[in-house]
């Protein structure tokens, strides 16, 4: 059961880091300063909660929230997924490493969410941002920041509720698909 409650912990943690990379592994970090939820501290991954590396993701947090417009899209969109897929293999694997043995199956998982959130987030963002002026579009960060906070903080303190996120995910990311699919009818006007 354990083993379950830790891969959904990961899952969880790991969906969220897709969504935004860098605000998730610094909440997960300094929740496991506190050993709230989880402990680093003994395992191989103990740099997660390590002074030097939240303060490097509070510096990229804050970078790519002053040059966002730089990171929506193109290479800049493609430097931020990978980060958020090596970000979450090692959390997720960091996960398992708190109380098992074996933590490489969380890098498994970890990287496999990561991707999922960071596709969803990508795809669900941009439609959006065409769909709205320049002030609201730049917003548009705020909502995938705070869904990734909550994700995160749900996902450590409840592991069960990562599920509600993944499946939130999962959602959105099917029904963008079947969006694309549908041919835009536009509007006819009848004479």
């Amino acid at each position: 059961m354990k083993l379950i409650l830790d891969l959904l912990q990961g899952a969880g943690v790991a969906s969220a880091t897709g969504v935004r990379p860098f605000l998730p592994p610094l909440v997960y970090g300094l929740l496991a300063t506190d050993d709230l939820g989880v402990d680093f501290d003994g395992t191989a991954f103990s740099f997660l909660e390590a002074p030097w590396f939240l303060v490097l993701l509070g510096v990229l947090l804050v970078v790519t929230v002053l040059v966002r417009s730089r990171f929506e899209s193109g290479p800049g969109e493609r430097v931020l997924v990978a980060a958020a897929v090596v970000l979450g293999a090692l959390q997720g694997a960091a996960t398992l490493d708190d109380r098992f043995d074996v933590w490489w199956p969380g890098l498994i998982v970890g990287a496999v969410f990561a991707a999922l959130g960071a596709r969803v987030a990508s795809d669900l963002l941009a439609r959006v941002r065409r769909r709205l002026d320049a002030d609201a579009a730049g917003a548009l960060f705020l909502y995938a920041e705070a869904f990734a906070l909550v994700l995160v903080g749900l996902s450590v303190l409840f592991p069960p509720l990562a599920l509600l996120g993944i499946g939130l995910l999962v959602f959105l990311l099917l029904g963008g698909r079947r969006r694309e699919g549908e041919k835009y009818a536009g509007l006819r006007i009848l004479r």
